[in-house]
């Protein structure tokens, strides 16, 4: 029995069936004689219903996982050098995307035969702001096999929409490190050292320039991420929509379906019920026909008997007479 191969079955169940189920492989484990096992199988903590909600979500769709652990990666490298503005875009897409997975995850609770709440649904949503800042929290989602939802670090840029001053034209920046760093003063009139500051500052915008490449490249990747994910979650969310319209047609004519059913079994039991009468009524009057029958051979018999004493009678007579 091996540990890693226990929890993923006991967090693929219910929560109202992972109890039961885990002192079962406990009991299971101590019988084979292994006590260590037994006991780190019986620390193996019950979900939440959010917990389990989203390992569901981990179990049932592979490919949005692996979407949502490559969207976080990009997010956190895009956020080093970001501006207010952009920080703000990839906040509203990032949060776009974890509410279309939460809703997912609570429709795949529910076909499970387990609505959870939405407060459960809002834990969903951060479960997955977790993953995206915090590659840590990505892993142990993607793992699925969470006992209790997830929280974002407190600050990560991309999961709370900037201050208006965070902006490109305000009067200070902040650099990778995190630090203000101030505009370049300009010179209050022309020194003899002014060609040689302006060739300075042309170089130092230069650098300034290559050294945002990078950061500028992985934003636009994390654009083209987030705006691939948001196109293929508006694709699910419209087949959802129709699969729903769907199974409550389905529904709708399982349940006629039904209700014909029990009135045809109502007629059936009423028609059974005719055919045992009537067959009750073929046995009475064959009965009655047989004695009927044997009613007129006892007639006849005595008719010839009576005709054959008539006979006699009469011969006789004419003997004497």
């Amino acid at each position: 029995m091996d540990l890693d191969a226990v929890a993923d079955e006991l967090y693929g169940l219910s929560p109202g069936d992972f109890t039961s189920a885990r002192e079962v492989r406990a009991k299971s484990a101590r019988s084979e004689g292994e006590r260590g096992l037994a006991e780190r199988i019986h620390r193996l903590r019950r979900p939440t219903l959010s917990a389990w909600a989203s390992n569901l979500l981990v179990r049932d769709q592979p490919e949005e996982t692996r979407r949502l652990l490559q969207l976080g990666e990009a997010l956190r490298q895009a956020t080093e050098e970001l501006d207010g503005d952009q920080l703000r875009e990839l906040s509203a897409q990032q949060r776009k995307v974890t509410s279309a997975l939460a809703r997912q995850a609570a429709h795949l609770a529910r076909q499970a035969g387990q609505p959870i709440s939405e407060e459960a649904q809002r834990e969903v949503q951060e479960t997955l702001q977790a993953v995206l800042a915090d590659p840590e929290a990505g892993q142990e989602w993607a793992a699925g096999r969470l006992a209790k939802p997830l929280s974002a670090p407190v600050g990560f840029p991309a999961l709370s929409a900037p201050s208006s001053q965070a902006s490109p034209r305000s009067s200070s920046r902040v650099s990778s490190k995190g630090r203000p760093t101030s505009r370049r003063k300009e010179a209050a009139g022309p020194t003899a050292t002014e060609p040689a500051a302006r060739t300075s500052a042309r170089t130092a915008d230069l650098e300034a320039a290559r050294a945002r490449r990078p950061q500028q490249e992985r934003l636009e990747q994390a654009r083209q991420q987030a705006a691939e994910a948001d196109r293929e979650l508006t694709e699910r969310e419209g087949r959802l929509t129709a699969v729903e319209e769907e199974q409550g047609q389905a529904e709708e004519l399982a349940r006629r379906a039904e209700e014909r059913i029990a009135e045809l079994t109502r007629a059936l039991a009423a028609a059974e019920g005719e055919r045992d009468r009537a067959q009750d009524a073929v046995r009475e009057t064959h009965d009655q026909a047989r004695e009927a029958e044997r009613s007129v051979k006892e007639a006849r018999r005595h008719a010839r008997d009576a005709a054959a004493q008539v006979r006699r009678l009469e011969g006789q007579l004419r003997r004497t007479t």
